[in-house]
């Protein structure tokens, strides 16, 4: 984890404090917010791209799941380091990929501390130089956008420029961060540094992509196997808006049964299935001891499934969210907490969603 948030320079495992507080407040307001979500050209872009893919392979066999992730992870890249930067997209891609492998590979130091040193299977080594190689990366990407931003105030006609995540980070960038006053305003109160901007570039890819993409595909599996379902998806996509032009923003809202689709979908295959905390105090649950920063594991698959809170819970019934006092996804029903509940809850909620 050290090596991919830059030794916690992020906000999705920095510590709790005035800097983590900071952290997602410029995420929640700036990055993940609904509002740069709806102006990303990219989601519309990508889908269109993915449809004419698929349908220019009518009559033969396509893996779905590939294509979905390719249409998370090129909408999340876009939307990250913006349109002109493709050229490097399969560049940072293997990259990532290195990342996941060597997350998922058994290492024998997570069980004896005493081998990290040796790292006799040479995971550490492998490490660092993917994390060499994302920096080199990511740093001319930055260095990109910098002179971009220095040109664009040199010739400043007035235009309203189009800007993605870096450019969003880039305005609270300083050699050195500073914390200021949580009252103060969010553009002075905090200073990010260039491991900052990282980090935090590294939480939307890892956390925008893979989790994304496994929705998606869990929604479309379920509708197959649900064929009432589905037909009725369809007329209300067909009715609200129609065959003749895509879905924009403003359907979203009123398109009823598909929103309550996407929910049962969370509540029956989570993105994330086990959600990681850590207690800030000692404290006893149901007369178990439970040490100050201990991890706790929090079953999000199986609070889903719970036969006390959900009838018929391994049964795929979306209308189940169109009855009165049904638990909501945003943190307060901890019957369905898809996206984690409290201060620690995922700030991309609404970004995801979207996407």
């Amino acid at each position: 984890i050290s090596y991919l948030t830059y030794d916690r320079a992020d906000m999705a495992f920095a510590h709790y404090g005035p800097f983590w507080r900071q952290m997602r407040k410029v995420c929640v307001m700036k990055v993940f917010s609904r509002k740069r979500a709806e102006s990303w050209a990219s989601v519309r872009d990508e889908v269109d791209k993915m449809v004419r893919s698929v349908s220019c392979n009518v009559g033969k066999p396509i893996n779905v799941g590939e294509q979905i992730f390719a249409l998370t992870r090129n909408i999340t890249y876009r939307a990250a380091f913006g349109s002109a930067c493709e050229k490097g997209q399969d560049e940072f891609i293997r990259i990532l990929q290195e990342f996941s492998k060597l997350f998922g590979a058994f290492n024998v130091a997570d069980f004896i501390p005493y081998f990290g040193w040796i790292d006799p299977q040479g995971i550490n080594k492998r490490l660092v130089k993917a994390r060499n190689d994302l920096d080199g990366f990511i740093d001319d990407i930055i260095d990109e956008h910098m002179k971009k931003k220095e040109n664009q105030n040199a010739v400043d006609d007035g235009d309203v420029v189009d800007t993605d995540m870096v450019d969003d980070l880039l305005g609270f960038y300083s050699e050195e961060a500073k914390l200021v006053s949580e009252a103060a305003d969010l553009q002075n109160s905090i200073k990010l540094t260039r491991d900052n901007i990282k980090a935090i570039i590294m939480d939307v890819m890892f956390g925008g992509t893979e989790t994304v993409a496994s929705a998606i595909e869990w929604a479309l599996t379920e509708l197959l196997r649900s064929p009432e379902d589905l037909k009725r998806v369809q007329q209300e996509l067909a009715e609200v808006v129609g065959l003749d032009r895509r879905v924009e923003e403003s359907d979203i809202e009123k398109l009823t049964y598909l929103k309550c689709t996407l929910k049962e979908t969370l509540r029956m295959h989570p993105p994330i299935p086990l959600l990681l905390h850590e207690t800030a105090e000692d404290t006893s649950i149901d007369g178990f001891f439970i040490p100050k920063k201990s991890r706790v594991m929090i079953n999000a698959f199986a609070i889903g499934r719970d036969p006390t809170s959900w009838a018929d819970p391994d049964t795929f019934r979306p209308s189940r969210f169109l009855e009165p006092g049904v638990p909501d996804f945003k943190g307060s029903n901890f019957e369905f907490i898809p996206f984690g509940s409290g201060r620690r809850s995922c700030p991309g909620m609404q970004l995801g969603l979207y996407a």
